[in-house]
């Protein structure tokens, strides 16, 4: 391609985006000047994957020798993009249904909500987060990109690191917690069968090194053997949520004593100050996920078939499980006379040992297919962006393993309260930024049109200075600012509860004016 095409080419996107005018006429104005081919739908109204490259600056020979590029990051091909509405409702079944799910709605029992309001608690947190998740799917179904590419497009091809670094240090973070409880199960189950070992000190520590361990030669067989786990986790699992369920109802004598425990809040000043920073909570432990999710979507058929298999799995799917964690915590308080959070810490009071063991090997195979799916796909995806020649999909999977540990899970778990209004909001006043910095990017200012190759290039149509968008990271800053200010301003300690919602609200509205005092976007 000549030289003077590639100006007009890239003069017209820019206009497209400072001065918006119909889409369809966009788009074939970039057919005329770049000679695209055939878009058949350029509106792409829900119903097939956009199967074309929409950039034409750069070749696929020129990408491929970026530095910038490798196989890992590069979009998937058309017949790569098999997984259907089916596999989207799996893959969110699979991941809802695991110990987190459990101890998130034990945890808000413990706290002092009654069953009913941990519940709802839960359900709203859920739906509230299926929006974003559902807008950032669609780049990565239209466009077969991974969430750090995505991110190119609003922080440079360079800045996006930063995006990717946040997203990846949280998912570590993840990793060590689901390794730590991994470990105690496995702890236990050595302590069922090997009475002696209830003697060991370090019990826990060495099978969190085992647990560790297993999780790493799963991340060296690659992602497609997440699809093996998908299918044959969940289902145990929830055999095992409805195994401990029953025990509930008998050892409580029904339903009705399981959840009579009342709130124990004593006036509705008292509830919303839980509630709020728990809702926040509900929200942010799926954030994560509703960033990265482009690195699934990219494989999807159609925009249609990733949508529906999501919007119905993840919100049902995590409040039926709520349901179990909710109901038999609330029937540990009946049998015990105190909440026990922790499902695994509770099988240990169990006398069957061939019931402890079951239940422990089924919470360990699923818990080992929610850190891969959720907790690894990301980073590794992330880390292999910092250094794309060199760092690889395993190379980041093995780096995110070292960080897990160095992220001390032991101590994220140690009671509700550093568990929810230490973690799940700490981390949520920074990734609710990225969404709104994202989400604002790809829908308002570039109105859902990317040129793909060039996400791959530098000194292209996302370099913008030096490879940041200064106005982004800006807009990320200020973001994350504001919802971290009610951590040392008391008055404002509102700011924080909602440290999801103000982070990105703030960054949107930030980034929006930003870009738009900008002469142009790119």
């Amino acid at each position: 391609m000549g030289r003077s095409q590639h100006r007009q080419g890239r003069a017209l996107e820019l206009r497209h985006l400072q001065k918006p005018r119909s889409t369809a006429r966009g788009l074939y104005c970039l057919q005329i000047f770049n000679g695209l081919e055939s878009i058949t739908s350029p509106l792409l109204r829900g119903r097939h994957v956009q199967k074309t490259n929409m950039s034409t600056t750069a070749s696929a020979k020129d990408i491929q020798s970026s530095p910038l590029y490798n196989a890992d990051l590069a979009p998937v091909s058309a017949e790569r993009r098999t997984w259907s509405t089916y596999n989207y409702a799996a893959l969110w079944v699979s991941m809802s249904v695991n110990i987190l799910t459990y101890v998130l709605a034990a945890s808000l029992i413990q706290g002092g909500m009654d069953w009913k309001q941990a519940i709802l608690t839960v359900f709203l947190g859920n739906t509230i987060v299926l929006a974003p998740m559902l807008l950032n799917s669609h780049p990565g179904a239209r466009y077969g990109v991974p969430f750090p590419v995505l991110a190119r497009a609003s922080f440079g091809v360079l800045g996006a690191n930063v995006a990717a670094v946040l997203r990846a240090l949280v998912a570590c973070g993840w990793f060590g917690i689901q390794s730590w409880i991994g470990g105690e199960a496995i702890n236990t189950l050595l302590a069922t069968v090997w009475p002696a070992w209830r003697g060991n000190p370090n019990g826990t520590a060495i099978c969190f090194a085992i647990f560790w361990v297993i999780n790493l030669l799963v991340i060296l067989k690659g992602i497609e053997y997440i699809r093996f786990l998908q299918g044959v986790s969940a289902p145990i699992l929830l055999g095992v949520g409805l195994l401990l369920l029953g025990w509930a109802y008998f050892g409580a004598g029904g339903f009705g004593p399981m959840l009579s425990a009342p709130s124990k809040f004593l006036n509705t000043a008292d509830f919303l100050k839980f509630l709020v920073p728990a809702l926040n909570g509900a929200v942010g432990f799926w954030s994560t996920v509703s960033l990265n999710i482009p690195d699934f979507t990219r494989f999807a058929k159609d925009q249609r078939g990733q949508a529906v298999g999501q919007a119905i799995a993840l919100p049902l799917t995590m409040t039926l499980y709520s349901f179990i964690g909710v109901a038999v915590t609330s029937a540990t308080v009946v049998i015990y006379g105190t909440a026990i959070w922790d499902p695994v810490q509770l099988l240990s009071r169990f006398h069957s040992p061939v019931a402890v063991i079951i239940s422990l090997l089924a919470i360990l195979l699923a818990t080992l297919n929610v850190n891969i799916g959720a907790n690894v796909v990301s980073p590794a995806n992330d880390f292999s962006n910092l250094w794309p020649r060199k760092i690889s999909f395993k190379t980041g999977g093995v780096i995110t393993c070292f960080i897990g540990v160095a992220m001390m899970p032991w101590k994220l778990l140690a009671n509700h309260k550093t568990f929810i209004f230490g973690w799940l909001g700490g981390y949520a006043a920074v990734l609710g930024p990225v969404a709104g910095i994202m989400i604002c990017d790809y829908f308002v200012v570039r109105r859902k049109q990317l040129l793909t190759n060039d996400l791959y290039l530098r000194g292209g149509a996302y370099e913008y200075s030096g490879g940041f968008n200064w106005r982004a990271i800006a807009a990320l800053v200020t973001g994350s600012a504001v919802a971290l200010m009610g951590l040392v301003i008391s008055p404002v300690r509102f700011l924080y509860d909602y440290s999801w919602f103000v982070g990105f609200a703030v960054a949107f509205g930030v980034y929006w004016v930003l870009m738009g005092s900008s002469r142009k976007p790119a």
